[in-house]
């Protein structure tokens, strides 16, 4: 019995002394994932093309960060097929901290019940942190003859199904705004999809269509120009550069005025380690929140928010099942 006993305590001191040596040699990695990273420029993949709202957000949070993280953020456009090409290309990266992405309503909360292909897009990224807001913003093109909310309200529904609205594609966020707007105010807009968004606003501009929604920091500059007038947006408050503009809220359409606020955030590749993760969130919500950040993002329209890591999941997923809502709602199948 006491024999017994000796390798008892023989193998436990053994199988110590394994766990104490194998602690000690993965000690180098986790002081490497906590304190040494980022040792060298980190990716930021924009999974829509330069110019458009998610890049213009982007490369203000990337020069943020650059100063919180102390290394460049390149940012890298990899446009296509609604934002999948470039959220792939995040979650198929090392997960090493070094490749991250820019998240949207579009590219976490509707592909993946749009296209069979981004269905388990979700469960290859890790949410590390909600940071901007963007309001939409309706447009209308000036041929239309109106000037405001009411006044367009008026002229669709004296000619119902004669005024089309230009959205960038079937499924996408453009079209549910639309589709809701239609069901909510009780009109008949005809709704044409486009290969894009890039399309879509070209088409708007020409006054082939005549009315748009959109997020601003991709139409302001054509509002300002007297392109496009705009009629109403979705924010929380009416906008800086737009200040005779009512939101939803203010005209009684609280729900369409919630989908209408995009958001913006910073995904990595799931195996990330979780110190690297940490580091990135902290980076990124001071970075957002820094001065000339919010100076940069306020002319956009855009608001800086702090959402970390377990928020930040939970909305994605609420907002993908009220999504799936509306999809079906528009008689919306996944393809």
């Amino acid at each position: 019995m006491l024999k017994t006993r000796r390798d008892t305590l023989r193998q436990s001191f053994k199988a110590l002394a394994v766990a104490a040596f194998s602690a000690t040699l993965a000690m180098p990695h986790v002081a490497q994932a906590a304190d040494i990273f980022p040792k060298k420029p980190v990716k930021l993949i924009v999974p829509f093309a330069s110019g458009g709202s998610t890049d213009v957000v982007a490369r203000v949070l990337a020069e943020g960060m650059r100063s919180t993280l102390g290394q460049p953020i390149v940012v890298d456009n990899r446009a296509g097929a609604g934002g999948m090409i470039g959220t792939e290309a995040v979650s198929q990266a090392a997960p090493d901290g070094y490749t991250i992405g820019m998240a949207t309503v579009s590219t976490l909360t509707i592909n993946p019940l749009l296209y069979k292909r981004a269905e388990n897009l979700g469960d290859k990224l890790i949410p590390v942190a909600k940071l901007v807001t963007v309001p939409s913003v309706y447009t209308v093109h000036p041929n239309l003859g109106v000037k405001n909310f009411d006044e367009f309200i008026a002229k669709v529904k004296a000619q119902p199904g004669k005024v089309s609205g230009a959205v960038p594609g079937l499924g996408t966020l453009g079209h549910l705004l639309l589709a809701s707007f239609n069901e909510t105010l009780k009109t008949e807009i005809q709704i044409v999809p486009y290969r894009g968004n890039g399309p879509a606003l070209n088409d708007a501009l020409a006054g082939l269509v005549q009315f748009m929604p959109d997020q601003l920091p991709s139409v302001m500059p054509h509002i300002k120009a007297g392109k496009l007038i705009p009629v109403a947006v979705a924010s929380n408050g009416r906008t800086a550069d737009l200040p005779n503009v009512p939101t939803f809220k203010e005209l009684g359409y609280d729900e369409l005025n919630q989908l209408g606020i995009s958001w913006f955030g910073i995904v990595a590749p799931k195996g990330t380690p979780p110190a690297v993760v940490k580091k990135l969130q902290e980076a990124a919500i001071k970075a957002a929140h820094l001065p000339d950040v919010q100076k940069r993002l306020k002319t956009l329209g855009a608001s800086a928010i702090e959402m970390d890591q377990s928020k930040f999941a939970a909305e994605i997923a609420a907002q993908t099942q009220s999504n799936k809502v509306l999809l079906d709602k528009a008689g919306v199948k996944p393809e």
